[in-house]
């Protein structure tokens, strides 16, 4: 079956704009700065936005057309991986992700659950085998599900505290088997509603105890992907303990995590933190711990997660200076945890959406490297603070042995 007929493969065509679905800025193989642009954004196809979401939000039900949607249980997650892997093949993405409740129902029990995930990860492991594309990351639903109403490795049960686990053991096990380059830990409802209820320090001490009991299987199962954790200040949980770049350093310092462990940083979230997106992204940056980029944006107009895909070439282009300078993201990825608007209910629409993000981030990566190669930021950043390189301000930041001599010409 063929589940987007009115598509054929997107190619680039300039500016000649022969087609509508077409890339204008992203030529995957130009080579900017010594790689390729397929090499330095590195997209990826959110699964969950992409082909499980309707369109829903917090005042609407679902709006969106797609052709697998009559059908139901895994005769819909089969549906859906067949159209994932023709969506992948005409758009030309070299990486998705998902969560493991995007590709298979949950079953009545442990047991059933893992024995549909195991059907459709037998069943990508197959495509992928003649495909382009491969895993950037996949992760564990740990919000959905009534169960981690307090969270999953916070939870104040310990009986969550363990199904949790067992749930990212099989995760981590798809990791493997899928070739997955990372692992991500998004911790939707690891936060609290009310500190008089709340034991703050034992529930950050049991999520450091879940990780690094992550961190001691993915070595036994022989998994060297990249572990990740996602930042997001609220929404659904009033206090997140990964509240942003800097909070969750902290946590992986002081649990002595920060070795093992980079930041997954999405744009939307640093929005709903009172953030830009380059500021969390220098932030990582600076400490050594960028790791990957989900790329959206939000409205600074709306309190809540809208998951837009990128247009703003301001934002992707000081995105990508950070990421340039970084010397790129690694084994990470840009990966477009966005959907359609509710109006775009269309399938065809994907695409659209897909192209808009992918040529505002090639369009980005070119100006930003333009602005690295004539020094526009860092003449004037030298300039700026151009009085350390002598006199007193010379002795402030020499070692420790000028010390006393520039505490006393200080004072």
């Amino acid at each position: 079956m063929t589940y987007f007929p009115n598509v054929g493969k997107i190619s680039f065509s300039g500016n000649s704009l022969k087609s509508d679905l077409s890339f204008r800025y992203y030529n995957p193989d130009e080579v900017i700065a010594g790689k390729t642009m397929k090499d330095h954004l590195r997209f990826s196809v959110a699964y969950w936005h992409t082909f499980t979401q309707d369109g829903s939000d917090p005042f609407g039900s679902g709006t969106m057309i797609r052709p697998w949607n009559h059908l139901k249980g895994m005769d819909l997650a089969k549906a859906r991986v067949e159209a994932a892997f023709e969506f992948f093949e005409k758009l030309g993405n070299p990486y998705f992700c998902f969560h493991d409740r995007d590709i298979a129902p949950e079953g009545d029990t442990l047991r059933e659950t893992n024995k549909n995930l195991d059907v459709i990860v037998s069943m990508i492991k197959d495509y992928m085998k003649t495909s382009h594309v491969k895993l950037l990351w996949n992760t564990a639903n740990m919000f959905t599900n009534p169960r981690f109403v307090h969270g999953a490795a916070s939870s104040c049960n310990a009986d969550v505290f363990a199904y949790a686990a067992a749930q990212v053991k099989k995760a981590l096990e798809i990791a493997k088997e899928l070739g997955a380059e990372n692992y991500v830990f998004w911790g939707g409802r690891e936060g609290y509603e009310s500190l008089l209820n709340t034991d703050m320090k034992f529930e950050q001490e049991n999520m450091a105890r879940f990780f690094h009991m992550a961190i001691d299987y993915a070595k036994e199962i022989g998994f060297e992907g990249q572990f990740l954790i996602e930042p997001k200040p609220k929404e659904p949980t009033k206090h997140q303990y990964d509240f942003d770049a800097a909070t969750t350093i902290a946590f992986l310092k002081t649990y002595d995590l920060d070795k093992d462990f980079k930041l997954n940083l999405e744009a939307n979230h640093a929005t709903l933190a009172g953030h830009t997106f380059e500021h969390e992204i220098r932030v990582a940056r600076i400490h050594g711990l960028l790791g990957s980029l989900d790329a959206n944006q939000g409205d600074p107009l709306l309190g809540w997660d809208t998951d837009e895909f990128p247009t703003d070439l301001y934002a992707t282009t000081l995105t990508m200076y950070e990421v340039l300078k970084n010397g790129g993201l690694g084994k990470g990825g840009l990966n477009f945890d966005a959907k359609p608007r509710r109006s775009s209910f269309m399938p065809d629409d994907l695409f659209y959406s897909h192209i808009a993000g992918m040529d505002s981030y090639a369009l980005g990566l070119k100006v930003a490297n333009r602005l690295i190669e004539d020094r526009v930021f860092d003449d004037f950043i030298e300039e700026r603070y151009s009085s350390y390189k002598e006199g007193i301000g010379a002795e402030i930041v020499s070692d420790r042995s000028s010390y006393h001599i520039s505490i006393n010409r200080c004072f």
